[in-house]
């Protein structure tokens, strides 16, 4: 059985709105500790290992918490979150983790994972503020997923799944910055795998599982909010088993859980069905010519 453990949003730093920031160091100590005891075959860091406050700041938080993921014994892969990307660049957060940060496969034998690290930056418009995809991340996986030869898990930090944000703390009256605009072009491309498949992503601070196409959207919350878990610190982290059956399970003060045929993953569903008013009113129009 294999089995990658995910930590999410750590958020070190000054408390910020519902995050209870100044914990991220402790519990990612604990987290450490589980990691120790259950031995993951990989860890996988979602992003958000910082709240931004300057690039001063910012690289100084960032080291931190790179210090703290030494304590790991079992190979960690980070993506970057927006707020890794406010202040740094991807190259920062590339030498102070000690390793490349660009799109990558990691083959776990009957498994893989694809780490899409598509743009996370946040681009703060006179109107609105959106992330957007950079130019060749839509096509890298696209190509990936057209010949997909093994079970996958998709690791990302923004999530792909476009669920409702109705209730969210942070997204309900921000949903612009949920998730990548171009998400139905990205829901395009996943459709095309014909293999079992599961999208696991951070950034919206809740535990969630949405289903589009057959494919499992699984949300793991921050490792320091607070907004459901009031007003303790929610100390989330995740566990993903891979097998003939997917198993999720997220710990913390609200742990969650789901399991489901890795096989039912690859089944594609039908294109929804077109809108019954519209198609009423043209059968009533053809039946009034007739």
């Amino acid at each position: 059985m294999t089995r990658i453990a995910f930590i999410a949003d750590i958020h070190h730093g000054r408390d910020v709105m519902t995050k209870k920031s100044s914990l991220g160091l402790p519990l990612l100590a604990r987290f450490a500790d589980f990691v120790r005891e259950n031995q993951p075959d990989i860890v996988i860091d979602l992003g958000d290992r910082i709240s931004d406050e300057n690039r001063e700041r910012d690289l100084v938080l960032e080291r931190e918490v790179a210090e703290g993921f030494k304590a790991i014994d079992v190979p960690v892969f980070h993506l970057n979150g927006n707020h890794d990307r406010d202040f740094l660049g991807v190259s920062d957060n590339e030498e102070i983790l000690g390793q490349s940060l660009g799109h990558q496969v990691v083959d776990l034998g009957e498994w893989q994972v694809i780490l899409w690290r598509a743009d996370t930056h946040i681009h703060r418009l006179e109107s609105h503020s959106t992330f957007r995809l950079a130019e060749g991340d839509l096509d890298w996986l696209a190509n990936q997923l057209k010949d997909l030869a093994k079970p996958t898990v998709i690791a990302t930090h923004v999530p792909l799944g476009g669920q409702s944000q109705t209730s969210n703390y942070y997204f309900d009256n921000n949903p612009g910055i949920a998730a990548y605009p171009e998400t139905p072009e990205i829901q395009a491309v996943l459709r095309t795998a014909k293999m079992p498949l599961i999208c696991i992503s951070g950034h919206v601070h809740w535990n969630t599982v949405t289903f589009v196409d057959g494919v499992p959207h699984v949300t793991l919350q921050s490792l320091t909010e607070t907004f459901t878990t009031v007003p303790e610190a929610a100390e989330a982290w995740g566990v993903l088993e891979l097998g003939d059956m997917l198993r999720w399970s997220a710990f913390g003060r609200q742990r969650f859980g789901f399991e489901i045929d890795a096989a039912s993953t690859a089944q594609r569903w039908p294109q929804p069905h077109g809108n019954f008013h519209e198609m009423r009113k043209k059968a009533m129009a053809a039946a009034a010519v007739s």
